[in-house]
């Protein structure tokens, strides 16, 4: 396991930590960043996170004691249906928000399928319905340049998701450069920051916002098995305080730029994602002195 210094955290999981927020949390000096997961529903969150014996079927209601966002990465998998998310919105409180990540066939395979595109944009009906439905996460892969093709990928893929937020995720650094934040800009699409190892070809931890609200996306730093060499998980890193405080500040910089800040931690293996998730709630809600 991948673990930096804890810098006396403390227990995050005590028995306040277990009363459900009555509202969504204001974070940041102005009360504008949102803080979640990417996913909830993972088996070894139970112990480090959820109760012992929690079965999948209850993971919703326990995250939603701790947090008020989350991102749906299931979606990436197959092609989600309403029914799914009519349960997901029915376990949730007034306020909460989902974003929800974009199937494989969109980022990675690129497949010419309106069907596919229609299925997916209909099955979120019943979050947009409640209000709850925060927009589109597109990962793309380290294989995505910086091209022609890909700029074009880009404005077909707005197109046909229409006026719904969406956010792109570089995993390419050749995409890094003023003109894919203006083409960004002028597609009405978001930039996610991210914060993952620095190795060649990756991208830097640039916090930048093209749109009026910035997304952030935490994968841990786990440079010996980014690429599968070290023969662990890439995701099984430790967050110490002092490297969430390099992220807090730059949400704060951004908090005063844009209408909105999202912030999903994707270190997900063995809880780390939720445990550091609540240590930036933490240090974030210390700006409002709460």
């Amino acid at each position: 396991m991948i673990h930096r210094g804890r810098d006396n955290q403390g227990d995050l999981f005590g028995d306040d930590s277990k009363q459900a927020p009555p509202h969504p949390k204001r974070l940041g000096r102005e009360g504008r960043i949102r803080v979640g997961t990417s996913g909830y529903s993972f088996a070894d969150w139970i112990g480090p996170f959820y109760p012992a014996r929690t079965p999948r079927s209850k993971m919703l209601d326990e995250y939603i004691r701790h947090f008020d966002v989350v991102e749906i990465n299931s979606s990436y998998y197959r092609i989600p249906t309403v029914s799914m998310f009519e349960r997901m919105e029915q376990k949730t409180p007034a306020g909460f928000e989902f974003i929800v990540k974009l199937f494989r066939g969109m980022t990675h395979e690129i497949e010419d399928s309106p069907q596919m595109y229609r299925e997916f944009v209909d099955s979120i009906a019943p979050l947009k319905e409640a209000g709850k439905f925060g927009g589109f996460l597109a990962q793309f892969p380290w294989k995505f340049r910086n091209c022609a093709d890909g700029r074009a990928h880009l404005a077909a893929l707005r197109k046909r998701l229409g006026e719904d937020p969406l956010f792109v995720e570089f995993r390419h650094d050749s995409w890094i450069e003023d003109d894919t934040f203006t083409l960004l800009g002028d597609l009405g699409v978001g930039y996610c920051s991210v914060d993952e190892p620095q190795l060649k070809g990756l991208v830097p931890p640039v916090a930048v916002a093209t749109t009026d609200e910035a997304y952030v996306r935490l994968h841990g730093r786990n440079a010996q098995n980014w690429w599968g060499k070290g023969g662990g998980d890439r995701y099984d890193y430790d967050y110490g305080k002092h490297e969430l405080s390099e992220w807090s500040e730059k949400m704060l910089d951004l908090e005063s730029k844009v209408k909105k800040v999202y912030a999903f931690f994707n270190n997900c293996h063995a809880g780390h994602a939720a445990r550091n998730a609540e240590l930036m709630i933490e240090m974030l809600g210390d700006e409002l002195g709460r």
